[in-house]
């Protein structure tokens, strides 16, 4: 083999075992941020179909209309679930932060019995 071809395959050679490395898993940070978008992409997408669902009503209304002005008689539409609006986006809440109390946090009101001298 000439040079010019075993130089560049023996340092794809020796560079395939790092492509192929396993990457460390994610730092419970990182997977609490992963998930957040992986909830956000869902909800998106029911925003999505939401919207989608909505603009297709119109469009069949139009055209019912647009055909009965016209003297024209317009099959009935096929009946299909009605749209539902998936609301506005809430955060997930993590499972794995204790809540306040637990953590030796006090409210406000549980401050207010103790008065300092």
């Amino acid at each position: 083999m000439k040079l010019r071809t075993l130089a560049p395959t023996l340092l794809l050679m020796l560079a395939a075992p790092l492509v192929l490395a396993k990457l460390p898993p994610l730092s419970p940070e990182a997977q609490a941020k992963a998930d957040e978008a992986k909830a956000k992409t869902a909800w998106t997408d029911k925003v999505a179909a939401y919207q989608l669902c909505r603009s297709m009503d119109r469009v069949v209304d139009g055209y019912r209309k647009s055909a009965k002005a016209s003297g024209k008689a317009a099959p009935e539409p096929l009946p299909t679930p009605p749209c539902t609006d998936p609301g506005p986006y809430m955060a997930q809440a993590s499972a794995s932060a204790p809540p306040p109390e637990a953590s030796g946090a006090r409210s406000p009101s549980a401050l207010q019995g103790t008065k300092q001298k």
